[in-house]
């Protein structure tokens, strides 16, 4: 019995040890390592965003990192004689989330400095002339110009998507964003 007792302790002691590598863990961003997002393509049928910053604090767990666009896309209008003229309506687009996995070799004695894939939110090339602010229905939304109206920023530990972010920010402006987008630290 004192056998068994003995084990259990053991074994519960060793399990908190384990432990508490991760709990002493305090992400945050170094000095000028703050989230910075990039635009690219604002103003045709389809933008890329990609987020870069400077980790530290890490433990040595795999990261998760999500970025979510969101925007809308005016259109012109083009009648069946191929006339055009402008769009009213804003068309919402996205959301579109596009995860970055960052294994625990990448993290360097607790730091790392990320990039994250490309978040590519694209525009239907047409839509009907009601959904683009068209004069009637026998228009057409042609040549949509895409804007970015919020990016949200997740960071988390684990394989392919954390139960909870340790970071979690989004920065939106519905008259749209320019590029860069600083996030807060």
């Amino acid at each position: 019995m004192r056998r068994v007792l003995l084990i259990t302790i053991l074994v519960a002691a060793i399990l908190g040890l384990m432990a508490t590598p991760a709990l002493a863990a305090s992400p945050h961003f170094k000095k000028g390592g703050t989230p910075v997002c990039t635009i690219a393509g604002g103003g045709t049928n389809s933008t890329s965003t990609t987020c870069t910053a400077t980790l530290a604090g890490l433990s040595g767990a795999n990261l998760v990192i999500n970025v979510t666009v969101s925007g809308f896309a005016v259109y012109t209008c083009t009648n069946g004689g191929g006339n055009d003229a402008a769009g009213q309506n804003r068309v919402l687009t996205g959301p579109v989330t596009t995860p970055t996995n960052i294994g625990s070799a990448a993290i360097k004695n607790g730091n790392v400095t990320f990039t994250t894939n490309a978040a590519v939110l694209t525009a239907a090339p047409t839509v009907s002339g009601a959904a683009a602010g068209c004069p009637n229905p026998n228009w057409t939304g042609t040549k949509p110009q895409l804007t970015v109206t919020s990016i949200q920023l997740q960071i988390g530990y684990g394989p392919a998507t954390p139960q909870t972010f340790f970071y979690d920010e989004t920065v939106a402006n519905p008259s749209g964003l320019s590029s860069p987008v600083n996030f807060p630290a």
